[in-house]
């Protein structure tokens, strides 16, 4: 049998930079998505000490991950001018750069919010995460098929949208 700690430790090393830019992104709060990826390791630590097996730890983080943002997506307040200078946004300093990044960067953010949870969800897998089609599958527990056509439809969404909001 498997040493739990060992198990973790590893996986840990090998996928928690990748768990948490997968939570940053969805999030959009960097603080959120740390609490998001310990929380992740937390419930992988506890299953494993249960003595369930995990054959796939990848794919049953970003499951764990994923329900958790469902989660946190469920209770989610609106952002105001007030967090967003908390996150270090100060509208009385000239960083002309900075503030297009942040606001192209937004944008984008705000097209994928305006995407159903399923396809905001294999778009940041499959672009961000940079997962092929078969282990974003997995992770939802779908055909990749069935994520492909996901992948299909939610990029002529976002083609609409950019294309409308462009005008």
């Amino acid at each position: 049998m498997l040493d739990p700690e060992k198990t973790l430790l590893q996986a840990y090393d090998e996928f928690a930079d990748a768990i948490f830019r997968h939570c940053w992104f969805r999030v959009s709060d960097r603080e959120k998505a740390k609490e998001l990826t310990q929380e992740t390791f937390l419930k992988a630590w506890q299953t494993l000490l249960s003595g369930e097996k995990i054959k796939k730890m990848k794919s049953y983080l970003y499951r764990i991950a994923n329900n958790l943002i469902i989660d946190h997506y469920r209770k989610k307040k609106s952002l105001s001018l007030d967090e967003l200078q908390e996150d270090g946004f100060d509208p009385g300093v000239d960083e002309t750069e900075e503030l297009e990044n942040f606001i192209a960067g937004k944008e984008a953010m705000e097209l994928l919010d305006n995407l159903p949870e399923s396809y905001r969800q294999v778009i940041v897998m499959r672009y961000v995460d940079d997962r092929s089609v078969t282990e974003i599958a997995d992770v939802i527990g779908v055909t990749p098929n069935v994520i492909s056509v996901r992948l299909n439809r939610a990029l002529k969404k976002l083609r609409s949208l950019y294309n409308h909001e462009s005008r």
